[in-house]
C-alpha cells in the first residue's frame, strides 16, 4: 500500500509550532560548543539555530537559519546507506552490523575484538564500509550521494565544501586507522587513500535545513523518491528508519529515542534529521554540541516538536 501525500489544504501548518520552538530555544542557556577537532567547523556560532519541516508533497516550513547551508557531516551516512542498500540488499549486512555500539563514534576498540566488522552503518567505521562498498559499485560514491541530495532537495547548487574536506583530510588520522584496521581483516575493497577521499568529500557536503528535510522525505514516503520512483523497498525503508532510531545519534541513541521518539541522524556540524513515517521529515541545526557529538539545541527542539504535535513512532 502506498501512503499518498496529504494535500496542503487539509494539512495543518507546522509554522506556529516551529516559531514557538525557536522562541523557547532562544532563551535556553548552555547550548554546547562546536566541533573543535575539525577546524573548519570550530568557528560556527553555537547559538545559531534553524529548523525545517518538509511534508510529503514538498511543502516546507522553516524558522530561524533554516536556509543557511552548514556542513552535513554524518547526516550524509543515511543517504549513502540507502544508495548502497538499494544496490546490494542484504549482502551489505555481512560486512556491517545493525546494533548500537555503546562506544564513541570513532572508537577502534570494538573493531579489534569483532574482527573488523563495525557494529552499525552510522559509526565512522561502519560508514567507511558502506562508502567503500558504494564506491566499488559506482566508481564515485561521493558523486552518487551528491546527485541524490540535489535531486531529492530540488537544489542543484548543493556541493562539497572543499575547505571542510581539506580540514578533515588534514585531521583524519583516526579515520585512516579505522580503515586500515578493517582492511587488515579483508573488510575494505578499495585502496584506503581512495576510500578516505570519498568519505571526507561525502561528509563535507554543505546543505540547509530545508535541503536536508526535503532530501529525507523518501524515508517518510516508505522509500519513494520525490519524482515518484522507488529508491528502497518499503521493507528497506523500514530498516533504515529502525537503524536511525537505534544508532543514529552515536552512543546517545537511547536517550534520543526516549526524548524525541523518532528515527534521527545527527552530524557534528550541528544538524539532525528526523523522520515521521507517512507524514513528514525534519531537519534542525545548531552548531553547539554536547559531549557525545549531538546538537544541544537540536535535540531539545525535536523533543519539543514531538511533544507539541504528538507526532512520534510511539
Amino acid at each position: 500500500m502506498v501512503i499518498m501525500p496529504v494535500p496542503p489544504s487539509s494539512s495543518p501548518t507546522f509554522q506556529p509550532v516551529l516559531e514557538r520552538i525557536a522562541e523557547e530555544v532562544e532563551h535556553t542557556p548552555g547550548r554546547g560548543r562546536p566541533a573543535d577537532y575539525i577546524p573548519a567547523l570550530a568557528a560556527r556560532d553555537p547559538r545559531a539555530f534553524g529548523m525545517a519541516v518538509a511534508e510529503l508533497d514538498g511543502t516546507v516550513y522553516g524558522v530561524g537559519d533554516w536556509q543557511e547551508p552548514f556542513s552535513a557531516q554524518s547526516i550524509t551516512k543515511v543517504f549513502t546507506l540507502a544508495l548502497d542498500l538499494a544496490r546490494e540488499g542484504d549482502e551489505l549486512w555481512e560486512h556491517v552490523g545493525r546494533e548500537p555500539s555503546g562506544n564513541p563514534f570513532n572508537s577502534l576498540v570494538q573493531l579489534e575484538y569483532e574482527n573488523g566488522i563495525p557494529r552499525n552503518p552510522f559509526i565512522n567505521a561502519g560508514a567507511l564500509v558502506v562508502t567503500d562498498r558504494l564506491q566499488t559499485r559506482t566508481g564515485d560514491a561521493a558523486g552518487e550521494l551528491l546527485a541524490l541530495l540535489r535531486a531529492e532537495s530540488g537544489n542543484p547548487d548543493l556541493d562539497f565544501d572543499e575547505e571542510v574536506a581539506a580540514s578533515e583530510t588534514a585531521h583524519g588520522d583516526r579515520n585512516a586507522a579505522l580503515a586500515h584496521l578493517m582492511a587488515s581483516y579483508g573488510n575494505i575493497d578499495n585502496p584506503v587513500p581512495v576510500l578516505l577521499d570519498q568519505y571526507f568529500r561525502q561528509c563535507s557536503i554543505a546543505a540547509s535545513c530545508a535541503d536536508l528535510a526535503l532530501a529525507a522525505t523518501f524515508l517518510a514516503r516508505h522509500g519513494v523518491r520525490a519524482d515518484g520512483t522507488r529508491l528502497l523497498s518499503r521493507s528497506q525503508a523500514k530498516q533504515v528508519n529502525a537503524i536511525m532510531l537505534t544508532c543514529g545519534t552515536y552512543d546517545a541513541a537511547g536517550d534520543f529515542a526516549y526524548r524525541v521518539g523518532l528515527p534521527g541522524k545527527s552530524g557534528v556540524g550541528g544538524g539532525i534529521i528526523a523522520v515521521v513515517p507517512g507524514r513528514c521529515a525534519l531537519c534542525v541545526w545548531s552548531p553547539g554540541l554536547d559531549e557525545r557529538g549531538n546538537s544541544v539545541a537540536g535535540v531539545a527542539a525535536l523533543d519539543r516538536f514531538t511533544t507539541l504535535t504528538g507526532l512520534s513512532v510511539f
